[in-house]
C-alpha cells in the first residue's frame, strides 16, 4: 500500500530557539509576535510569491511581449512591468512591512532588558578573546545604511559597552528564516564545516579567519569543527563583537577570538591562515571594498589554504524574472550593493586578487536540518530528502 509523504512542516514555534546567556529573554506576547512573524513570511514566500509569478506569466509578460515584440532581456525591464502589476505591490508592500515589524518587535524586546544585556557582555568581557580598537571607524558601507532596516544599521550604539543591534539580530532571525537556519541561527558556519568535511577529510587547519563574522553565528560552527584551531572572528562592528564575544563563551566556545578591524586591511602576518570563509558578507560591502577583501584573502591565504565565500546565487544565468525577485534586497530591504554584488564575476575578481583561475571553483551548500527544530524533516533528510527546510547556499572558492 502506498503512503503518501507528511506535509511539509510550518515554521517552529519561537520556544524551540536556542538559548544562551546574552539572548535577550521573550515575554508570551514577544513570543507570538515572532510567531506571527514566521507564519507571515512562509505564507508570502510559499503562497503569495507563486500567485506573482502567474501574474508575471498570463498579464505582464504577454503585454510587453505585444508591445515590444520580445521577452524581457534584462531585470529592470521585469521591474518596471511588474511595479504595475497588483499581486506583487501586494506581495513586496507586506514584506516590507514584516520586515519593519520583525525590527520593532526585536528592538521593543530589547530595549526593555539592555542594561542587563550590556552587564552580561561586560562581564564576559573581563575574560580573555575581546579585542577592540578605541577610535575605530567603521567604513562607509557600514555607517552609511541601516542594513535590514535595523536603526542603526550593525554599527549603532545606545549606550556604553552597547549589543542593542546584535541582540536585536539575534532574537529575531529565527523567526525571519523560520527556523531554516537551525536553534542557534548558526546553518551557515554548520553547512561550511558540513562540507569541508565531506569533500576534504583530510584538512585539519591550524588558523582559521571570519571576516565579516557579526555576531558570530557562523564562526562558532567552525570553531566546533576544529577545536584545535585557532580561530579570529573579524569585524568592524564593536556591538557585533561584544555581544559573538560574550555568546560565544555563553556557549562554551572559547578558541574564537573577536577582534575590531577593516577587513580590507587585517592585522596579521601575509600567509598566517589555512582557512578564510565569509558568509552573507560580501553584499554588504561596496564595489571598492570587495576588491581590497579578496586581495587581503590573497595575501592572507597560506599555501594549500582554503578560501570559501557563503553568499545568494549569482545573477549570471539566471533567468530574468529571478534576477528581478532576488534583487528586490536591494530595492527594498537596504542592501544598497546587492544587485552590483551579484552581477559580478567573483572568479575574475579572485584572478585579479592572484589567484590561479584553475584554482578556483563553485559549489553549494545546504545547512544541516535541526533535529531540535525540525524533526519530521531531519527524519526524512536521512533519506536524501529535506522537505525545503534546510537553508542553501552558493559557494564561491579558491585555493592559495
Amino acid at each position: 500500500m502506498h503512503t503518501s509523504a507528511p506535509a511539509p512542516q510550518g515554521p517552529p514555534p519561537y520556544q524551540a530557539v536556542g538559548k544562551h546567556a546574552v539572548m535577550p529573554q521573550t515575554r508570551h506576547d514577544e513570543a507570538a509576535r515572532f510567531n506571527f512573524l514566521a507564519n507571515m513570511n512562509q505564507y508570502l514566500s510559499a503562497e503569495f510569491l507563486p500567485r506573482v509569478k502567474r501574474a508575471y506569466d498570463k498579464r505582464a509578460l504577454p503585454r510587453f511581449q505585444a508591445q515590444h515584440g520580445r521577452a524581457p532581456e534584462h531585470r529592470s525591464e521585469v521591474r518596471e512591468l511588474m511595479s504595475e502589476e497588483p499581486a506583487y505591490q501586494t506581495w513586496s508592500a507586506m514584506r516590507r512591512a514584516t520586515m519593519e515589524q520583525r525590527q520593532q518587535a526585536g528592538r521593543s524586546v530589547v530595549l526593555r532588558q539592555l542594561d542587563r544585556l550590556n552587564d552580561i557582555a561586560r562581564s564576559a568581557a573581563a575574560e580573555p578573546g575581546l579585542e577592540l580598537t578605541p577610535g575605530f571607524k567603521p567604513p562607509r558601507y557600514l555607517t552609511g545604511v541601516d542594513h535590514h532596516c535595523m536603526p542603526g544599521g550593525y554599527v549603532g550604539e545606545l549606550a556604553a559597552d552597547d549589543v542593542s543591534a546584535p541582540a536585536n539580530y539575534d532574537v529575531g532571525i529565527f523567526a525571519t528564516t523560520g527556523g531554516a537556519l537551525g536553534r542557534y541561527s548558526d546553518g551557515g558556519g554548520t553547512a561550511v564545516a558540513e562540507w569541508l568535511k565531506r569533500e576534504h577529510p583530510d584538512f585539519k587547519p591550524k588558523r582559521i579567519l571570519d571576516l565579516g563574522c557579526g555576531l558570530g553565528h557562523n564562526t562558532l560552527p567552525l570553531a566546533q569543527a576544529f577545536p584545535e584551531a585557532q580561530v579570529v572572528a573579524l569585524d568592524a562592528a564593536a556591538p557585533m563583537l561584544r555581544y559573538g564575544h560574550a555568546r560565544a563563551r555563553s556557549l562554551g566556545v572559547r578558541n574564537v577570538r573577536f577582534v575590531q578591524a577593516d577587513a580590507e586591511a587585517v592585522p596579521e602576518p601575509d600567509a598566517s591562515f589555512d582557512l578564510i570563509t565569509t558568509c552573507m558578507f560580501l553584499h554588504e560591502t561596496s564595489y571598492t571594498a570587495i576588491r581590497r577583501v579578496f586581495a587581503e584573502t590573497r595575501r592572507l591565504l597560506a599555501a594549500g589554504g582554503i578560501s570559501l565565500h557563503v553568499e545568494q546565487p549569482q545573477y549570471q544565468n539566471m533567468d530574468v524574472y529571478e534576477q528581478f525577485v532576488r534583487d528586490w534586497d536591494a530595492y527594498n530591504n537596504n542592501e544598497p550593493f546587492w544587485t552590483t554584488m551579484h552581477d559580478m564575476d567573483l572568479t575574475q575578481l579572485a584572478v585579479d586578487a592572484g589567484f590561479q583561475r584553475e584554482h578556483t571553483f563553485e559549489t553549494g551548500v545546504r545547512a544541516v536540518v535541526d533535529a531540535a527544530v525540525f524533526p519530521q524533516a531531519a527524519a526524512l533528510a536521512k533519506r536524501q530528502e529535506d522537505y525545503g527546510r534546510a537553508a542553501a547556499w552558493y559557494v564561491f572558492g579558491a585555493r592559495a
